[in-house]
């Protein structure tokens, strides 16, 4: 199934805002920081997309792959307990 403009528009959203972060220097704590603005964009393609889509767009969009990476990393962290989370 071909992918919808919308899956489109916000792969493209999420991909600029990593390309960008990283050609003013930035790196993946840079990313970590102020990726907060974008969870929302991210959250509605994760809803508007398959696993194959998602997969697909990350083969496209190497800052949407990295964007997603950083928080797949994150959220494991989290899970086995090297990241700490605050009660």
């Amino acid at each position: 199934m071909p992918l919808t403009a919308k899956q489109l528009r916000l792969a493209v959203i999420i991909d600029k805002y990593v390309k960008q972060t990283i050609k003013n220097g930035g790196d993946d704590k840079d990313l970590l920081i102020s990726m907060y603005e974008y969870m929302g964009t991210f959250k509605q393609l994760l809803d508007s997309s398959t696993q194959q889509e998602m997969n697909e767009l990350c083969q496209r969009y190497d800052g949407s792959y990295r964007f997603a990476f950083l928080l797949e990393r994150l959220a494991e962290g989290i899970a086995n307990g090297t990241i700490p989370v605050p009660k």
